[in-house]
């Protein structure tokens, strides 16, 4: 069964509130069986645009990352992100 991954392009607007969001929604995702494979290193684009900052967080397939991404706990805590944050949030098949 292929995985599943969570994968988002953000540009942090207020720093020191979106540090709440990373405290908060670390322990929720890898108690839904994330495993953050991209957070935050150092990135170059190569072609064309986009937001400032990358995470790839990998599941154990695609319908546990939807799960997760749509867990009410983890919502609550998108909301600080949203606030804070400039985001792309998609969720994406694996290819095994």
């Amino acid at each position: 069964m292929p995985k599943g991954y969570i994968i988002g392009h953000i540009t942090v607007r207020d720093p020191e509130a979106y540090k709440e969001y990373v405290v908060r929604d670390t322990p929720i995702l890898q108690a839904l069986g994330g495993r953050f494979i991209v957070r935050g290193g150092q990135a170059q684009v190569m072609e064309g645009e986009t937001l400032m900052r990358h995470v790839v967080i990998e599941f154990p397939s695609y319908e546990a990352a939807l799960a997760a991404y749509n867990d009410p706990d983890y919502q609550e805590v998108a909301d600080i992100r949203r606030r804070t944050a400039d985001s792309v949030i998609l969720v994406v098949e694996g290819t095994e």
